[in-house]
């Protein structure tokens, strides 16, 4: 049931609005001034504030300015029979939601309470994706070379610099990449990822860059690409030694004059893009082959990451199966499992050629396959090696 608190010093009114709201099913606290209203905030947890403006000992105003500092934040519906627009205005900028004048029309207050409340569990599920998401991307070691990767992304996370990074598959350079994304003054913009080993050669520039209508065969209408959704945030290619040299061509061209043309026009469209790459080619042996341009790898390498396999960082296996475990349980919604000594220790002798992806489905087969607790005839029996 929604927790809903009303401040204001006219008796009448605070009366009237909680027979309203209760009949609707919702909890009311009262308090009749600002102070105590504060108070009451500091103290209890309220999905919804109807604050008065005018007051004693401390307006709406202020009250909204206090609360705005706390970490818990509830909704705020600004009520008063002296506002004008400056006063919504202002209490607009200060993160209320609304502001409705007294007396309040029935009708329009008990929608704006929906909404606000509305807004309010779109603002909380979007916290709690946001940690799971934090979670899930977890970048999981203490050994020496993960300690490098993660004392690199945050010296150069805060900059918009290009950065290239490295290392065979499954070592989990996308990762990297959304870290430098997530500690970025860009987090709150799109991050965009394409692998451009997945994409045809003639369907990459498309995918990059969008088309016009009639551009080809297939092109039934105007698509933007991905420099254009990515605007004001973060571009990650992947996979690029993968990419055509036409398609190198004009994302040099993307790079140097921030500027993409989509296939079958010939209007420049401006973006603003920070661009990270990652590959797990050796691009300077692609470049002697003519496989790869060699401008394109200078204003990609700005910033180099290599990003270590898991047989180089080893002494991480025991907290990267502890991790996985735990994630494993929680999508089957089983009890996590345990795992013994000799277990883990028999893991960190694989020579594990497909990194932290292949762990990962090794702890995910012996949950499924293996005992209470796994043991080390279990990793014996269910390992590939």
């Amino acid at each position: 049931m929604p927790k809903i608190l009303i401040i204001d010093d006219e008796k009448v009114i605070r009366a009237t609005l909680k027979e309203i709201l209760e009949y609707e099913k919702y909890q009311i606290s009262e308090a009749q001034d600002g102070q105590e209203g504060l108070k009451k905030i500091q103290e209890e947890d309220f999905d919804l504030v109807l604050c008065d403006i005018k007051m004693p000992k401390m307006d709406g105003i202020e009250v909204l300015d206090h609360v705005s500092k706390l970490d818990k934040q509830p909704q705020f519906i600004m009520i008063s029979a002296h506002g004008s627009i400056e006063t919504a205005v202002e209490a607009t900028k200060k993160g209320a939601f609304d502001f409705v004048p007294k007396p309040p029309d029935l009708n329009r207050l008990l929608l704006t309470v929906r909404n606000a409340l509305d807004k309010k569990n779109l603002v909380t599920e979007t916290k709690v994706l946001k940690k799971k998401l934090s979670k899930k991307l977890d970048m999981v070691g203490e050994s020496g070379a993960i300690l490098q990767v993660k004392e690199t992304i945050e010296k150069v996370a805060p900059t918009d610099a290009r950065v290239l990074i490295t290392g065979p598959n499954g070592t989990g350079k996308e990762l990297v990449a959304h870290w430098l994304h997530q500690k970025s003054n860009r987090a709150s913009a799109p991050f965009i990822a394409v692998n451009c080993a997945a994409i045809p050669a003639e369907l990459i520039e498309s995918e990059l860059f969008g088309h016009e209508k009639g551009a080809f065969t297939s092109a039934m209408k105007q698509r933007q690409g991905k420099f254009e959704q990515a605007n004001g945030g973060t571009l990650f290619l992947d996979e690029i030694g993968d990419m055509s040299l036409s398609a190198q061509a004009k994302v040099l061209r993307a790079l140097q004059e921030h500027k993409i043309t989509r296939v079958g026009g010939d209007k420049d469209i401006k973006v603003d893009v920070r661009v990270l790459a990652a590959t797990n080619k050796d691009l300077k042996k692609e470049i002697e082959e003519g496989n790869f341009r060699e401008d394109l790898y200078h204003r990609l390498s700005v910033i180099l990451i290599q990003v270590p396999a898991l047989r180089e960082r080893n002494e991480d296996i025991p907290l990267l199966v502890e991790k996985f475990l735990e994630d494993i349980s929680a999508e089957y919604g089983t009890a996590k499992k345990g795992i013994d000594k000799n277990a883990i220790a028999k893991l960190q002798e694989f020579p594990w050629t497909g990194n932290i992806r292949e762990l990962r489905n090794v702890v995910e087969r012996l949950v499924i396959l293996g005992g209470q607790s796994i043991s080390l005839d279990d990793v014996k029996k269910y390992a590939d090696y």
